[in-house]
């Protein structure tokens, strides 16, 4: 009955909120559209981002540069304070020349292989990030686990010393790429206690494409070798082994891991006018893995924050909240910087008016996603009217993982995460192929449009949207939008019951 109660009492405070809100609030909007859709230098930002500055893994002396980037980009698009907020991330990683070949024979199962000459080819193959590195080993066993099911492993046998080959189906929706990403674990489990040499997952992409990607959830190192194949490779090894042909890899990962380093968040602030001491945040990770130069992952969206405060500005608005525009560092390797944020703001959550996060590229956005707040549907559903023209108003209640608004989420601060159609970012994530060229702008400039507005919006409510959720608030949101397994999957599920990640009270 209390929760029912509350519930309500949550969905009259929004409904205040539309009947109180100043009747200039379209004007404002439409003043930071026009301005945001207009020419500006975004694209040359993005440009010298990605192309000149390249892919920035933290600390690496790209990503400083792309941190010093931020901090300039930020000031000329007019913030009242521009600073720099360190963390730090338990490791640092680097791959070396990842090098692996395979070899494969006739079977005296069927005499007939026998006189089939020796197969021998060299393998596109990258390590996966966080993973340790192999000293050049020869000739260890192939043995293919199928999608790396607990059934799968099983059936395999006896690994002990063995590569392990992990399949994949070919990516094509967000759903796909979510279970790429929950399948790893419990067959790097199943490895480790098989005591497996190594792992060798096929690619989720055709045409020979190469990515990166990382199981960590907290900047931690994997506890096996493991390396991402092309899908052709990967998948002419299971079909040798299928057909009865033994095969053998020689492999070599010279990773360089090192212990904790520095790595910084960029934060900017618009000062508030009336309610300075209450906040929004606008953000983006600014970090990216180093295959390709990082433009749909994530440099469009941090290029974006730079320019929805510099549209902003241009309008010759003053938000009634400040607005803090943020670039985060270390969210590849398991969210790391937004975490410190949030853990080191925890004191000031309670004034946080919202979190806005993009991190999907450039696909169209249709909505965002509330974090399982229901409580902001009504009062969130009329500020994104002036995003209609857009049509970017669906508005969900899920509980996401995956990107920077995540612990603000797990310490009861309202969330709005961009909703976004894949586009052409799925097939470019993490990959070689992210690059300058595939960054829809005309489509990036609506983003800039849409994030601005809803930005200013939340900071000029009479009253914030919602407030910040107690932990048996989050603990009942969790329930409610069916989020445990979701928080299993990700990891981070111990955490939060143990009390080191989110709110405790």
């Amino acid at each position: 009955m209390r929760r029912t109660q509350t519930l309500l009492v949550f969905l009259m405070v929004g409904w205040f909120c539309l009947a109180a809100a100043p009747s200039t609030e379209n004007d404002d909007a439409g003043r930071i559209i026009q301005e945001a859709l207009k020419p500006s230098p975004m694209e040359n930002n993005l440009r010298h981002l990605t192309d000149e500055i390249g892919g920035r893994v933290p600390g690496t002396p790209a990503m400083q540069r792309a941190v010093e980037w931020g901090i300039e980009g930020l000031k000329t698009a007019g913030a009242d304070t521009v600073h720099t907020e360190q963390f730090t991330m338990p490791h640092s990683w680097s791959e070396g020349a990842t090098e692996m070949a395979v070899s494969a024979t006739g079977t005296a199962l069927d005499p007939k292989l026998m006189q089939i000459p020796k197969v021998e080819f060299r393998v596109r193959a990258v390590s996966i990030a966080m993973a340790p590195g192999l000293a050049p080993a020869k000739h260890i066993p192939v043995v293919d686990v199928g999608e790396g099911t607990s059934a799968d492993l099983k059936r395999a046998g006896d690994i002990s010393g063995k590569l392990v080959l992990v399949h994949s189906v070919v990516l094509k929706t967000w759903d796909d790429l979510f279970a790429e990403y929950t399948k790893a674990p419990p067959a790097i489990d199943a490895a480790a206690k098989g005591k497996a040499k190594a792992v060798a997952f096929i690619a989720t992409r055709e045409n020979d494409i190469l990515y990166r990607h990382t199981n960590a959830v907290a900047g931690e190192l994997e506890r096996l070798p493991m390396v991402l194949v092309a899908r052709e490779d990967g998948e002419r090894i299971g079909r040798l082994l299928t057909s009865g042909h033994p095969v053998w890899a020689d492999l070599s990962i010279p990773n360089e891991i090192g212990g904790p380093i520095k790595a910084s968040n960029v934060v900017a602030e618009l000062k508030g006018s009336q309610k300075p001491d209450e906040f929004v945040i606008l953000g983006a990770h600014l970090d990216s893995w180093e295959l390709g130069t990082g433009a749909l992952d994530n440099g469009c969206n941090a290029a974006l924050v730079v320019d929805a405060l510099r549209a902003i500005k241009s309008a010759g608005l003053k938000p009634k909240r400040s607005i803090r525009f943020i670039l985060f560092s270390g969210e590849e390797q398991g969210m790391i910087g937004s975490r410190a944020y949030a853990r080191a703001h925890r004191s000031e959550l309670d004034k946080a008016a919202g979190v806005i996060v993009f991190d999907a590229g450039t696909g169209k956005t249709t909505g965002f996603s509330l974090g399982g707040r229901k409580d902001l549907l009504a009062a969130g559903q009329r500020l994104l009217t002036p995003l209609t023209q857009f049509d970017a108003t669906k508005l969900t209640t899920d509980m996401e993982w995956g990107t920077d608004h995540f612990d603000f989420m797990l310490e009861g601060v309202p969330t709005f995460v961009a909703e976004q159609e894949e586009a052409n970012y799925l097939v470019n994530y993490h990959a070689v192929s992210d690059t300058y060229d595939k960054v829809d702008f005309p489509q990036l400039k609506k983003h800039v449009a849409e994030a601005a507005t809803l930005s200013f919006e939340l900071a000029n409510l009479p009253e914030r949207i919602g407030p910040r959720l107690t932990h048996a608030q989050i603990e009942q949101t969790i329930d409610d939008s069916h989020s445990k397994e979701m928080l299993k999957a990700a990891g981070v599920w111990d955490d939060w019951v143990s009390g080191k990640r989110g709110r405790q009270k």
